[in-house]
């Protein structure tokens, strides 16, 4: 039974390696090309402040960048939960990123795409703990959107 698991994984890794199949970490991968070689426009507000800091996180800061990365925040509130006063008991938050890499040298535009995703967040309690919910769901979207953006990178063929 071990021989026909370990027959099927030497199957299974030869043909993934044969398809073309190229980790983006490895040598001359995509993700260590961006690796401390990417500039994120500066932050205007606490939500693109967070998503800026998970790109960082993620790819690292540039002291002489070789890309510049703009992104356009988009985001919206939609109430999923009412109850028969009226009262919001949960809502969604809708994010959109539109982004553009480009070429620091060159000014060529290199990609650009839009990432959108969602969180829901509970709006019981008190004022605080509402508010205190709020802050959470915006940052694990902004961290999300700012995931789906690196993972998009990291798939460009730079």
């Amino acid at each position: 039974m071990m021989l026909m698991i370990r027959i099927v994984i030497m199957l299974f890794l030869s043909t993934l390696s044969a398809c073309g199949f190229e980790p983006v970490y490895g040598d001359g991968g995509t993700g260590m090309s961006l690796q401390n070689q990417l500039l994120v426009d500066r932050p205007i507000d606490r939500e693109g402040y967070i998503l800026v800091r998970r790109i960082e996180e993620r790819l690292g800061r540039a002291a002489d960048p070789s890309y510049l990365l703009s992104v356009d925040l988009s985001v919206s509130q939609e109430d999923s939960a009412i109850d028969p006063e009226g009262d919001i008991r949960r809502f969604q938050l809708i994010g959109s990123a539109t982004y553009i890499l480009k070429d620091t040298r060159a000014g060529a535009i290199i990609t650009t795409g839009t990432v959108d995703n969602f969180v829901g967040s509970s709006a019981t309690g008190t004022t605080v703990a509402t508010f205190a919910s709020r802050r959470d769901a915006e940052e694990r979207l902004m961290i999300m959107l700012a995931d789906q953006i690196v993972l998009q990178l990291q798939m460009s063929s730079l």
